[in-house]
């Protein structure tokens, strides 16, 4: 019988699964795959370098967005196609530019219709 290959994933998905930019990540972790428990240990005791990342970016698009309090889409209507730091991203929040307050209406526009549409379904199904 042979032994069993540790579960590993790409870079990229381990970047993702931790909320930081892949290319800012050091070599070593952009160039190797993460083994599971290579995962839970950067998990369990972040290394200084994800600290970093995670506490001052740059940042993927999914936690600008996040951050932001708008959709992924909304950044690319406004093109911002570029990972930004936090110090970015406060900048943007103390400014906020039209666009900006704009796409935080619309996402809470969506986010009150989905709870609105949630709300009906559950007093139909209680109705039942």
């Amino acid at each position: 019988m042979s032994e069993k290959t540790p579960q590993s994933m790409k870079p990229a998905t381990a970047a993702k699964k931790l909320g930081i930019y892949l290319p800012a990540a050091p070599a070593e972790f952009q160039e190797n795959p993460v083994t599971r428990e290579a995962f839970d240990e950067l998990l369990a005791n972040a290394p200084a370098w994800l600290e970093e990342l995670r506490a001052n970016g740059p940042h993927p698009r999914p936690v600008v967005a996040h951050k932001l309090n708008v959709s992924i889409a909304g950044l690319a209507r406004a093109e911002m196609t570029e990972a930004l730091t936090t110090a970015q991203i406060e900048a943007l929040l103390a400014d906020r530019p039209d666009w900006l307050q704009q796409e935080r209406a619309s996402l809470a526009a969506v986010r009150a219709e989905e709870k609105r549409v949630s709300e009906a379904a559950a007093a139909k199904g209680d109705r039942s």
